[in-house]
């Protein structure tokens, strides 16, 4: 039976923002990163273990903090930012409720293209923060959002943050959950499962486990109803799919980006979800382990009960991007 050997207090006392030791001249950004990784003590038995990083621990509430700060960071420091400087990007939801965060604190404008069915509450937060909010009917898809917000970098010069393409995303995950995830557990990792929309997340926090642990499994999750990635690896048609609705928001963009494309080869296994199976153990986690969180959380955690079926021990980590205030009208009206 593997034991597992938790390290989670020693890197965040290490590393612990100033935001906490309750120093003068912190930011909040200064609280982005080192968050908890908790075993699921309810769902880990027959020697699998299964472990979450709470990533809606993040200040916006959300994994997508790690990418905004490192892009925008990085675009600072090759002198393409300046105060006052107009921001875009295309998002589903998380990504631009970071942004729009960052650019308050740093001075920028925001101006943050989605699809029209974004949920409200995201759209909400990004207003109260200050953001441009650009909506794109949803029969676009996620391919038109991304176009739109290229026309409107172009036409306002602003800093496109590209998420979809941007080998930052991927660093943002190499350089901090990746490593993170190895500070916190001593013992090997046999499979590391998220869920891909950019694929940032999947690719570089694969990347820093399988320097250590070449055997590491990465398993992509998708949405059953958007199987681009699905149809991509496994040589299906089509590898693009527009209009379908589902409601695991923040995966499942209906086109495999240029990330995921350039890095096939680290992927392991794609694995679909429906809405239901990922509605229903969202809302397991939060009446078994107590977390609430998101419908992509759920969406994870369900692939690593299905990963942990192949296993016959064995530790499994996954992420829980964001946290489940922001779904409260469909988890609320699901449950059992």
């Amino acid at each position: 039976m593997a034991v597992q050997t938790l390290r989670t207090y020693k890197p965040v006392l290490e590393h612990l923002p100033k935001l906490l030791r309750k120093e003068t001249g912190f930011s909040v950004l200064e609280a982005i990163g080192n968050t908890p990784l908790v075993k699921l003590s309810k769902l880990s038995k027959n020697g699998i273990n299964i472990f979450a990083k709470l990533e809606f621990l993040n200040p916006s509430g959300s994994i997508k903090d790690r990418m905004a700060l490192y892009i925008i960071d990085s675009a600072e420091k090759k002198g393409l930012l300046k105060p006052g400087s107009i921001i875009v990007e295309a998002t589903s939801g998380n990504t631009g409720v970071s942004i729009a965060m960052i650019s308050a604190v740093k001075g920028y404008n925001a101006i943050l293209v989605m699809p029209e069915n974004t949920a409200k509450a995201k759209q909400q937060m990004m207003h109260a923060l200050n953001a441009k909010i650009v909506l794109v009917p949803k029969e676009e898809g996620m391919e038109g959002v991304v176009k739109k917000a290229r026309e409107i970098a172009e036409r306002t010069r602003g800093f496109l943050v590209d998420q979809f393409s941007n080998e930052d995303n991927i660093r943002a995950h190499y350089e901090g959950t990746g490593r993170e995830i190895l500070s916190q557990l001593d013992d090997k990792i046999d499979a590391f499962v998220s869920g891909v929309g950019t694929g940032g997340t999947l690719i570089g926090v694969g990347r820093a486990l399988k320097e250590k642990y070449p055997n590491l499994k990465l398993i992509a999750v998708e949405p059953e109803k958007s199987p681009a990635l699905y149809n991509f690896f496994y040589g299906k048609d089509p590898a693009r799919i527009i209009g379908i609705p589902h409601v695991i928001e923040g995966i499942g963009e209906g086109f495999v980006s240029k990330i995921l494309r350039d890095n096939m080869s680290l992927i392991d296994e794609v694995v679909l979800v429906s809405d239901e199976d990922a509605i229903q153990t969202a809302i397991m986690l939060a009446r078994k382990e107590g977390l609430l969180c998101g419908i992509s959380s759920g969406a994870n955690v369900y692939a690593c009960l299905k990963v942990a079926e192949k296993l016959k021990e064995g530790n499994i980590v996954t992420v829980l991007p964001d946290g489940g205030y922001r779904y409260l009208d469909i988890l609320l009206k699901n449950l059992p």
